[in-house]
């Protein structure tokens, strides 16, 4: 789905509207015709805004970005691409629109040309490249980058420069941020990018630069993403090379290759299609059994497919190459919980908290698998350390109220369901509630809490259950009675133990 930048004249924001019912008797008085005036005004200016800026952003962005030409020894054009001035002498581009290239020429907006001293530092992973280019001072146009992530929705504008080929400058939206295990943030947008306009910049309408269009080709499918603004700032700058070195070293090195393939099936990765992209992360580890972020991924990808032995061994890989990296043993834990390895799953998870004691997520799997022991204590502690983390976690506040349950600590365990009904008002919140009110002699309150559950959900057959339960503890044998006919009515098993209840 694309979006362009376009809005009819009438189409104005019509929460500037006030309903006739709200509307003040003949609006007569000076300060309520104002008051009006104030309000069309704005809508007015809003759309003027929205109408005029987009062109306006463009011109101001448009000069630094640069058209990137690359040729081989023998002066042969090999690619195109696009780039963009991030200082007065320094460009960033896309490393796969540099790859095997011997020269490279820089085309700026003014039909001037430069050829690139070298480059000063690659991310391979994030396939980006940063050249330098000697350009006299007051030509560049440096670009400001921004860390932040991108909110979705957000209107953003990429500006490339495909040698004459329509379609430069695109606009849309940013559609998602998706965080991609063991590498972090992938940015999708809706702009379309043209052939030749890899490495644009992708602008926010503030014009700062939020991340960098990326355009691969991988089994005859396009890969239209962007890779954040915030791995520019991360890239390590060191001595300048020339791009026939780069080119030799490159050709040497097995990492490059298998980081190219490693680009594109995370660029797959990110669409959530783990059987292609799991093939892109296997041809690298083929070339570079060395690779622990490509077996990660394999990994990663083999557990999301439910080929759980292949991810345990992929994941075991990864965590020899690199046993500091918390992320490979929470795969490990995740694929050995699949497996019912329920120890084993417990001491990955266990290193996983060693390594990185602020991961909630990995904190609360550390519970699960507690769980699986009865080992009730320390499933407990996993759970509040991981709310200590994340305050807002419902499902830990959940299995922490179960847990609490199940030891007979109903106190703590209507505590924690109070809490999970901020985060999760439905009717198995208020089912957890009224069974720990039932067993701490509180009825009437067990009773609302039941009330409550039923209304969300009137097919809870274990709701209505103990809503009869409870009834029928303050006494109330006709309500209990009301239960069990519904419950009989759906010929429901929970009917006959409300009846013995009922009928002892």
């Amino acid at each position: 789905m694309r979006f362009y930048f376009s809005r009819n004249l009438f189409d104005f924001d019509k929460s500037f509207i006030i309903p006739k019912e709200n509307r003040i008797p003949e609006m007569k008085s000076a300060a309520c015709k104002i008051f009006a005036f104030i309000v069309m005004a704005l809508a007015c200016a809003n759309f003027v805004s929205a109408q005029d800026y987009l062109p306006e952003l463009v011109r101001r962005i448009k000069p630094s970005a640069v058209a990137i030409e690359t040729f081989d020894a023998k002066g042969a054009t090999l690619s195109r691409g696009s780039g963009f001035f991030i200082s007065n002498n320094r460009i960033i581009t896309n490393r796969h629109v540099i790859e095997k290239s011997n020269r490279v020429e820089v085309h700026l907006m003014d039909g001037k040309k430069f050829t690139a001293r070298g480059v000063l530092a690659i991310d391979g992973e994030g396939d980006l490249a940063l050249l330098q280019v000697d350009v006299p001072q007051g030509t560049a146009v440096p670009l400001p980058i921004v860390q932040s992530v991108p909110q979705e929705g957000e209107s953003i504008v990429v500006v490339g420069n495909p040698f004459g080929l329509e379609g430069s400058v695109s606009n849309g939206i940013v559609s998602a941020v998706r965080e991609i295990p063991g590498y972090g943030k992938i940015i999708q947008i809706t702009a379309p990018i043209s052939p030749g306009s890899s490495g644009s910049p992708v602008v926010n309408m503030r014009g700062q630069v939020i991340g960098v269009a990326t355009l691969q080709a991988a089994e005859g499918q396009s890969l239209n993403f962007a890779v954040p603004s915030e791995r520019i700032s991360q890239l390590k700058i060191g001595e300048i090379k020339t791009f026939a070195s780069l080119n030799t070293e490159t050709q040497k090195n097995k990492r490059a290759a298998a980081q190219s393939l490693y680009s594109q099936g995370l660029g797959i990765l990110s669409r959530d299609d783990y059987g292609k992209a799991v093939t892109y992360f296997e041809k690298a580890v083929e070339i570079d059994p060395n690779y622990a972020e490509a077996w990660y991924q394999a990994g990663f990808c083999y557990g999301m497919l439910g080929r759980h032995t292949d991810a345990l061994k992929a994941s075991k890989q990864a965590a020899k190459l690199r046993p500091e990296w918390a992320e490979t043993y929470v795969n490990i834990g995740a694929s050995s919980f699949a497996l019912k390895e329920y120890k084993d799953a417990v001491e990955a998870y266990r290193q996983a908290t060693k390594l990185d004691s602020d991961n909630a997520n990995t904190q609360y799997a550390l519970g699960l698998s507690f769980n699986k022991f009865n080992r009730t204590d320390e499933e407990i502690l996993a759970y509040k350390r991981a709310l200590a983390l994340k305050p807002d976690f419902a499902n830990a506040y959940e299995l922490l109220g179960n847990a609490y349950f199940k030891q007979k600590r109903y106190a703590e365990s209507v505590a924690a369901f109070e809490q999970l009904k901020t985060y999760k008002p439905d009717a198995k919140t208020y089912n957890y509630l009224g069974e720990g009110y039932f067993e701490l002699g509180k009825t009437e309150e067990s009773i609302d809490a039941l009330n409550n559950a039923v209304s969300y959900n009137p097919n809870f057959e274990k709701a209505r259950f103990n809503l009869g339960k409870a009834l029928l503890k303050l006494g109330d044998r006709d309500s209990a009675n009301i239960q069990y006919e519904i419950l009989r009515s759906t010929k429901s098993d929970w009917a006959d133990r409300l009846y013995v209840l009922i009928n002892p």
